[in-house]
């Protein structure tokens, strides 16, 4: 089997390679143009070129917006607590944000308001619920990626 490799998709050419394309609906709907640009049905995008960067005291977090929604990539240094860190942002002594998500490497604590707490690890897909404060656990970075609340995260 070969490959054949597309032109950038920015390439005058590469609407003429792709006939009858515009247009195009998915299931009677023509996407959006935050969906997807309107002369292909295929997009990839990476963490390493994010949208949009949030960024605050031992942490990051990154914004991608593709399909419709925004993901989001948190890393956490060491040291970081929600409740220290993020809090001055968001405006709340608390993160007021539902999350799902997986944890990509490293450790976090989350404590619920009512005092239940987790421990969450690599490889966990997690949900966490409104009104929690979150902090990294060990001398590992903590990295998790966000698919649910990621356009909320760490916004005033």
């Amino acid at each position: 089997m070969s490959l054949i490799p597309l032109p950038d998709s920015n390439d005058q050419d590469f609407e003429k390679m792709l006939p009858g394309r515009r247009g195009v609906t998915l299931n009677g709907t023509k996407p959006t143009s935050i969906m997807l640009p309107d002369y292909i049905d295929f997009l990839i995008k990476r963490f390493e070129s994010p949208d949009e960067v949030r960024t605050f005291e031992k942490g990051r977090f990154e914004l991608i917006n593709v399909g419709g929604m925004t993901i989001g990539r948190a890393t956490y240094q060491p040291g970081w607590k929600w409740s220290q860190h993020v809090a001055p942002v968001a405006g709340t002594s608390l993160c007021q944000v539902e999350h799902v998500g997986m944890v990509i490497s490293g450790q976090a604590s989350c404590a619920m308001e009512d005092g239940r707490s987790y421990v969450m690890k690599s490889g966990d897909i997690f949900y966490i619920g409104p009104g929690h404060d979150s902090w990294v656990v060990g001398d590992q970075p903590y990295v998790s990626l966000h698919f649910l609340g990621a356009e909320k995260y760490a916004h005033a």
